[in-house]
């Protein structure tokens, strides 16, 4: 059921992102990969994706806020990408709204926090209020990354008998229920489901950066896929559908806390 959440199949939006504009002559990447890429000449890529974080950040603003800023440095760190720059477009409601100000303080700390303990900078941002927004902030976050443009890597799983390694932090509870949380409708239980928002580490994310860029260079990746709300689920199904191969996963084996 996770896969057919809307924050993972977009079940409900597909339909409207078909429209917008994916081929041109510098395009090197359009949707289906974990970022787009556009040539920007002398061999090089800029690859980027931006990505909402909305129901998180309102139960809970701070992890919310800091994980989509983890997750959106993942999907360009994993195209073989380094991450050189954050950006973010925030939504609220009113001011005078004493909640209003606690969301708006724990996402700005959350954003600032990830991005300075992992070392990327916020060149830029926007914000805005607006009654309409109050009780469903907006919380988009955006990465900008370099790349060669021969050196790109896919989210593709190929190659029958080919080793899969779990890589990154220890599983735990928390965000369990993620995917499904992102993609449900606010109500007066939301606030209960504040286990369901994960629990950032920058630290450990800036070892995997480097990790994985520094694996990227030997040629032995076939295809790499970062896992986010949906975890093992999730990117084992996308890599595998890539790449038209099945994958066997023991899920006994995972690392846990």
């Amino acid at each position: 059921s996770v896969m057919w959440s809307e924050h993972c199949s977009y079940k409900s939006s597909r339909v409207h992102l078909k429209t917008l504009p994916t081929k041109g002559p510098q395009v090197l990447q359009g949707p289906g990969e974990n970022a787009g890429a556009v040539s920007i000449g002398d061999g090089l890529a800029a690859v980027f994706k931006i990505e909402s974080h909305n129901h998180p950040s309102f139960i809970e603003p701070y992890q919310g806020a800091a994980t989509g800023v983890g997750g959106i440095i993942r999907d360009i760190f994993t195209m073989g990408a380094r991450p050189i720059a954050l950006m973010n477009s925030l939504r609220f409601g009113s001011l005078d709204v004493a909640a209003t100000r606690r969301l708006l303080d724990g996402v700005v700390a959350g954003i600032a926090g990830y991005g300075n303990s992992i070392g990327i900078p916020t060149v830029g941002g926007d914000v805005a209020f607006d009654p309409s927004y109050a009780g469903n902030p907006l919380v988009n976050v955006f990465c900008l990354g370099i790349a060669r443009a021969a050196d790109i890597i896919k989210g593709v799983a190929a190659g029958a008998g080919n080793p899969v390694y779990y890589v990154g932090a220890k599983t735990g509870r928390d965000g369990i229920h993620g995917a499904t949380m992102a993609s449900a409708e606010f109500d007066e239980r939301s606030a209960e489901k504040r286990p369901a928002v994960q629990v950032g580490d920058p630290f450990m994310e800036k070892l995997l950066l480097e990790a994985c860029l520094e694996v990227m260079q030997t040629g032995a990746l076939v295809g790499i896929q970062d896992m986010g709300a949906a975890g093992l689920t999730c990117s084992t199904t996308e890599m595998g559908s890539r790449g038209g191969a099945g994958v066997q996963i023991d899920v006994a084996l995972v690392p846990q806390r």
